[in-house]
């Protein structure tokens, strides 16, 4: 068997594999560690774990041999939740959110997602496509291999395409694998305050069958919230999506407990996202209905409001996922290490159940587990050397880079905390 590349030496492994379904309960848990270790790669694809100096009955002439140095080694890590592709940055609206002015009434101001879907629309194709690359760079330079990336910054079709299209692009030049998630029912237009519904027919009539012709995105999502889309518009949005064949996804009770959390398990959402406001009843329903619970601590930190309840979501039994939200208002962050401390910090979780939760878990919340989440023969060689000496270590020093390396289906594309051009 040709082997094209072993990773030896490792400190600590953390597989993340062992199990057929999203980790719950006490199981977010647990984690396999083997210790001094070593991955045998071929073609991008896993195709040995073992220990010790094992790897020497398989190498060959043409084996590529690189030292983990002790260190520990992690899959590579999943941010299920961003809006990559927009134009411009909201730092003028900084100070009003330090005032305390709610998000809501800057929106009817005409700020918040109304004003990065003027400077999307007014941004060419290779504007986005060039401030997209550099937030992937530093996405991946923090240890990220695969990124959901939302629309949702053109409320129009013309615009909202030009985003999928930029993301499917990147998607094909750039190392990190891309999943696309189609959200023209972001916010409503000013020029639709009045009437939503003749906007919500609009994504459903016009946007939602484009999309998928162009097969553009995979997923498709919407903004349930007070002041934005109510569940019933929700419903009807998503509904429609399921019956075109989209995977469903919903940003759901991150402000009110609208009954987000329950529309996603009635619906059979993929993830339900958000829910610093979800109600124990909507929790219940989603462990019910197998949806993956994707929080957003960032966010939380970021507008200073309350955490997700993540201990009541794990008690209940619901696969918790975190992701970083990046998005040019509520959390203009690419930095996902710094939402798992936040995990940790905020959330109360265990380092553990954090690992788990940007590995396993965030690789059911976009349909990729068969793929990527964990260390195990026949997936992608998504690794990551951290230069850390245990998993706790990671959430313990918070605040910086702690990649070494990283390889992207085993090709190093990291070294020294910098992405290979």
């Amino acid at each position: 068997m040709r082997i094209d590349l072993i990773i030896k030496n490792i400190g600590k492994l953390a597989t993340m594999r062992g199990s057929n379904s999203p980790r719950i309960g006490q199981d977010m848990n647990k984690i396999e560690i083997i210790e001094n270790a070593y991955v045998a790669i071929r073609d991008g694809i896993i195709v040995e774990i073992g220990t010790g100096k094992d790897y020497e009955n398989i190498v060959s002439n043409d084996t590529k041999i690189e030292n983990a140095n002790g260190l520990l080694v992690t899959p590579g890590l999943i941010d299920a939740h961003t809006h990559l592709v927009h134009g411009g940055s909201r730092e003028n609206e900084f100070s009003k959110k330090l005032q305390g002015i709610p998000y809501i009434e800057i929106l009817k101001q005409g700020g918040g997602i109304l004003s990065t879907v003027k400077s999307t629309k007014e941004a060419s194709e290779d504007e986005l496509y060039n401030k997209a690359r550099k937030s992937l760079d530093r996405m991946l330079e923090f240890g990220v291999t695969t990124v959901e990336s939302k629309s949702g910054y053109g409320l129009e079709l013309d615009t909202e395409i030009k985003q999928l299209k930029v993301a499917k692009k990147l998607s094909e030049e750039h190392p990190v694998d891309l999943v696309h998630t189609f959200l023209g029912a972001h916010a409503i237009p000013m020029e639709y305050k009045n009437n939503s519904k003749a906007f919500v027919d609009i994504v459903v009539k016009e946007m939602l069958p484009k999309v998928k012709e162009l097969e553009l995105a995979e997923f498709c999502d919407v903004f349930c919230e007070e002041g934005v889309f109510s569940i019933e518009e929700g419903e009807y949005i998503l509904s429609s999506a399921k019956n075109m064949g989209y995977k469903l996804k919903i940003h759901a009770d991150e402000i009110v407990s609208l009954g987000g959390a329950e529309l996603s398990a009635k619906l059979g959402c993929i993830s339900s996202d958000h829910l610093m406001a979800a109600s124990e009843d909507g929790l219940k329903m989603m462990a019910e209905n197998n949806v993956v619970a994707n929080i957003l601590p960032g966010t939380s930190f970021n507008l200073n409001k309350n955490y997700a309840n993540a201990r009541k979501m794990i008690e209940l039994n619901v696969a918790v996922a975190l992701s970083s939200d990046y998005n040019p208002g509520s959390c203009p962050s690419e930095n996902l290490q710094f939402a798992m401390q936040l995990g940790c910090l905020g959330l109360k979780m265990t380092p553990n159940e954090v690992l788990n939760a940007v590995t396993i878990n965030a690789a059911y919340a976009i349909d990729r587990q068969d793929e990527i989440g964990s260390i195990e023969v026949g997936k992608k060689a998504d690794l990551i050397i951290f230069d850390a000496p245990n998993v706790e270590y990671l959430m313990y020093h918070f605040g910086i880079n702690h990649v070494d390396r990283v390889y992207k289906n085993g090709v190093l594309v990291v070294d020294d905390k910098k992405v290979i051009q």
